[in-house]
């Protein structure tokens, strides 16, 4: 009896013992799958999305420097890049404006214009990149060639430095008038040694040139300022600078800002194949590339 007694015994305490190490295993086993399920979790969760804000780039511009600016604002905005056009009508405020750091940039001058602001104004403005060449023309609402140019006839020229030395230029080029050499690009009406058919000069502010052609004979007229009072300078201009004019618009900033990332891939998106096709398709030679 005894003896059946302590089998039974033993035999329940291995059953106990059993139970407890299969409850051990089914616990660590449930332990070991959730921590599983916890780093699974953790490893398929969806990768944080970039809600970076745009930088935004507020640049100056005349006319057609803002369309062709506006042309690109999509695919810029792809690059993180928002870009907001401001229009002017005048070529004195664009600049003031990037050196207060009230633009961060603006697009419409040539780099002789440039120097000569930055000369006058004690401004420090810098060009990023160059895009493209607006041939200045002469334009006339009495004249069908420059050959009917009477003696005596009153021709209208921009009134600031640059571009009425480039006016000049132009006059000489078609044999109006002679030039001192030494004067250059700087050239003013105090350097004309020969003026044979005795034209007189009025020198006005180069946004209000196209509204002086009723009151003059010939006036010589920045592109974007021709292309805004509805004139095509390839077949309005009595004669226009070939494609070899020095004269190329520029994306102008400041030290501080001309290498940002923002700045750069503005200047990469002007000097694009699509900006190049869009200026050619839609200016038709009015502007001309340089890039």
């Amino acid at each position: 009896m005894k003896k059946w007694t302590f089998s039974i015994l033993t035999l329940a305490l291995v059953l106990v013992l059993a139970a407890c190490g299969n409850n051990s295993t089914n616990n660590s086993a449930a332990g070991n799958n959730t921590s599983a399920g916890e780093n699974t979790s953790t490893n398929t969760t969806e990768p944080a999305t970039d809600t970076a804000e745009p930088v935004k780039l507020v640049v100056g511009a005349t006319v057609p420097h803002a369309d062709i600016l506006k042309f690109i604002a999509p695919a810029l905005k792809e690059e993180g890049v928002e870009l907001e056009v401001r229009e002017f009508s005048d070529y004195v405020q664009p600049n003031v404006q990037v050196y207060e750091k009230q633009l961060d940039a603006n697009y419409f001058q040539h780099q002789p214009y440039l120097d000569d602001q930055n000369a006058q104004n004690g401004f420090d403005l810098v060009p990023v990149v160059g895009v493209h060449v607006e041939p200045f023309g002469a334009y006339s609402k009495t004249l069908t060639s420059v050959d009917e140019l009477k003696d005596g006839a009153r021709v209208a020229i921009p009134n600031d430095a640059t571009n009425g030395g480039r006016a000049l230029l132009l006059l000489e080029k078609q044999g109006l008038i002679k030039l001192d050499e030494a004067a250059g690009i700087a050239a003013t009406k105090k350097d004309i040694t020969e003026n044979p058919k005795n034209l007189t000069f009025i020198e006005v502010e180069a946004a209000i040139l196209p509204r002086q052609l009723e009151e003059v004979d010939l006036a010589l007229i920045n592109t974007n300022y021709a292309l805004e009072a509805g004139l095509n300078p390839t077949t309005d201009a009595l004669f226009i600078e070939d494609k070899d004019s020095p004269y190329t618009n520029l994306l102008v900033s400041r030290p501080d800002n001309k290498d940002s990332e923002a700045i750069q891939k503005l200047a990469k998106a002007l000097t694009s194949e699509e900006v190049r096709t869009f200026i050619n398709d839609t200016y038709k030679g009015a502007l001309v590339p340089v890039f």
